[in-house]
């Protein structure tokens, strides 16, 4: 039965990529290291700052390291006041207020940028529940995260479905036994599906992503029925 629906939050409900593309650009032009878009999508995309510091910036102490990664990310949400949701977006929150189901927000982000991303986007108040990297063990690829998301709702692993846009979300939400699609915005949607999303998506308007969601409410709708007439 679905209970659930667990939302990854940059690249999967706003893309947010080609701004953090562009501050991570400018902030690595002052150590004289030029980057292009492969780069950023093997090295740095969907990593948590500390990792991505290190294995770039390994010469910075922790302190200029953590400095460092404050001052990207300062600098990204400057240049990101405008932002929008994917295509579709509003819909899949009716669509779940409608079937009573609940909303979690799973992201590696910084605390700063979920609550400068939600203001900028309305939407402070559309999750029951955030759960933050900072606030786990371990962020994403660790399955960590969404373990403690599904704590927290009080359900199961196969009451809900991830959405993720990156190979290490993927990772962490397939680790924790979530069915998980890939929102295909940053990544070609045959590596997301190769990391383990049984399906890729452009964004929030799919039509398979409709057919599936609509397909389960069936499901749990005829178990609920047939459950009900057992009883009579």
């Amino acid at each position: 039965m679905l209970a659930a629906i667990l939302f990854d939050l940059d690249g999967t409900i706003v893309n947010t990529d080609p701004i953090h593309y562009r501050a991570w650009q400018e902030m690595l032009l002052n150590y004289s290291i030029e980057i292009d878009e492969k780069f950023y999508k093997s090295r740095i995309s969907g990593r948590l700052n500390p990792e991505i510091v290190k294995d770039i910036l390994p010469q910075l102490s922790a302190a200029e390291g953590e400095k460092f990664a404050d001052e990207k990310e300062a600098f990204f949400r400057k240049l990101a006041p405008d932002l929008k949701p994917l295509n579709g977006f509003s819909e899949l929150l009716a669509w779940t207020d409608t079937h009573q189901l609940k909303r979690a927000l799973v992201t590696n982000a910084p605390r700063l940028n979920a609550e400068f991303i939600l203001e900028v986007l309305g939407i402070k108040e559309a999750f029951h529940i955030v759960v933050l990297a900072d606030d786990c063990i371990a962020g994403k690829p660790d399955p960590a995260p969404y373990q403690v998301a599904l704590k927290k709702l009080g359900i199961q692993a196969e009451e809900a479905i991830a959405l993720e846009d990156s190979p290490s979300g993927i990772r962490a939400a397939v680790s924790a036994d979530i069915r998980t699609i890939g929102i295909a915005s940053t990544h070609n949607p045959q590596v997301l599906q190769e990391v383990g999303a049984f399906m890729a998506i452009p964004d929030f308007t799919d039509l398979q992503l409709w057919t599936f969601l609509n397909s389960l409410i069936k499901q749990d709708s005829s178990a609920i029925a047939s459950l009900f007439k057992k009883t009579l």
